[in-house]
């Protein structure tokens, strides 16, 4: 038990004799509780909301990569790498980010992200041509690494008991993926391709990112008028080299693993599933975005509840189950099956995902208290990582094989591969446990 732990019983008992004491010092503890409360209240909706726009504007190829396709004429390859190369910005600095999370604030280093995210997004929206579009999209990219910013965000103002259902909570905004399937065929449609306002707020698919660029910097506007003034700063005065320790530890790649499965694979079966959807069901884009939703709510709405059953149960009751129900969806998914039977097997593999998302970033602030920026910035980076890799190898399998079921070879192998690794993990700590008793 460490000191901190120790003491706080002696410090309860000791503010509750001074309160009793004292009735004016009572009443301006219970202020600065409220105040405090009300300071966590906005951090975590704040963090939230500026989450679900730019994780919206980081995989809105999922949707107007079709569109974008027909204008600019390029095949499948290439669109996955279009989807590909947002996502690998929004990995690549998340271990910087959450870095500057912990020194800097939260809240400075968010703004930032939003503003850039969204001038990316306005760039988007003015491409004339693929390599254009490639330079841009992996621009706005940069928005996705705003989850390991929001999480530090979080955890520096939450208590170690609530942090599990906080971060679930901030990571819900992971629905952001599901804003652009649902609006933006119809944002397409409403909006003429030649635009409105004599051409100043572009039409068709150009309105989407353009719209979202408005959005981000609205966003930026708020959390600086909105967050507390004064901001959590737990790595303030701290070496690069101290803060980069516990990268050293190999328990934190194993988080790194775990999370390439359910957020990873998440991102990249939410770029991929309305493509996959028109080719093997013949579905028009409206529809396959839309069936696309319940993967992306389940997997995104349910984090929270996972988080709160890794606070009460322990992060590692609820891994266990997520990588076993994990790998069963997954192999059944191997299979051609109908519309309905796929659409069922897919949401059950968002609601493993909602889970394991939680309960996996949950582990990092047990082990790692005053790490929290760089640890989630590492897993989340190596996670997004995988993000980016797969959907152009689920394009590369597809043309090997012939078969579009192939992608879920991939999801079923990195799901297996963490089940095995984590119950290795926990034999060993109750060898451990055996011999200590």
């Amino acid at each position: 038990m460490s000191s901190t732990e120790m003491s706080h019983p002696a410090s309860a008992s000791a503010l509750g004799t001074a309160r009793s004491l004292d009735p004016g010092l009572s009443t301006s503890i219970d202020l600065a509780q409220a105040v405090e409360r009300t300071n966590c209240a906005k951090v975590l909706w704040l963090s939230f909301s500026g989450f679900t726009l730019s994780f919206a504007a980081w995989l809105m190829f999922g949707v107007l990569g079709i569109p974008i396709q027909q204008e600019f004429r390029f095949n499948d390859v290439s669109l996955a790498w279009l989807s590909a190369i947002a996502i690998l910005n929004g990995a690549v600095w998340r271990l910087p980010f959450g870095m500057l999370a912990d020194r800097l604030g939260g809240k400075r280093t968010f703004v930032g992200l939003l503003l850039f995210a969204s001038v990316s997004s306005f760039l988007v929206s003015s491409a004339t041509s693929y390599a254009q579009l490639m330079v841009f999209a992996f621009l706005v990219g940069m928005g996705g690494n705003s989850f390991s910013v929001g999480s530090a965000w979080n955890a520096a103002w939450f208590p170690p008991k609530q942090q599990g259902f906080a971060m679930g909570l901030f990571g819900a905004g992971n629905v952001g993926a599901s804003v652009t399937k649902l609006v933006g065929p119809v944002l397409i449609g409403l909006v003429p391709a030649a635009g409105v306002l004599r051409g100043w707020i572009p039409g068709g698919w150009r309105f989407v990112p353009f719209l979202y660029g408005v959005l981000l910097l609205l966003m930026a506007l708020a959390v600086t008028v909105i967050a507390p003034a004064t901001d959590k700063k737990p790595g303030a005065g701290r070496s690069f080299t101290a803060m980069l320790a516990p990268l050293k530890d190999i328990r934190v790649w194993r988080f790194s693993l775990y999370y390439t499965v359910v957020f990873g694979a998440y991102v990249a079966m939410a770029a991929w599933l309305p493509k996959y959807l028109v080719t093997v069901y013949d579905l028009p884009l409206a529809k396959a975005a839309l069936l696309t939703t319940p993967f992306i709510f389940a997997s995104s709405l349910l984090r929270p509840f996972g988080g709160w059953l890794s606070d009460r149960f322990g992060p590692r009751k609820v891994t266990y189950g997520v990588f076993i129900i994990g790998s069963l969806m997954s192999l059944l998914l191997f299979m051609p099956m109908s519309l309905t039977a796929f659409t069922i097997c897919v949401t059950v593999l968002g609601i493993t995902q909602g889970f394991g998302k939680a309960s996996t970033i949950k582990y990092v602030p047990e082990y790692y208290p005053k790490d929290v920026g760089v640890v989630v910035g590492l897993v989340g980076s190596l996670a997004a990582l995988g993000g980016f890799a797969m959907p152009p190898l689920f394009a590369y399998l597809k043309q090997w094989t012939g078969q579009p079921q192939s992608m879920f070879w991939v999801v079923f192998g990195l799901t297996v591969a963490s089940l095995i690794w984590l119950h290795c993990v926990v034999l060993r700590i109750r060898r451990q446990e055996s011999q200590t008793i």
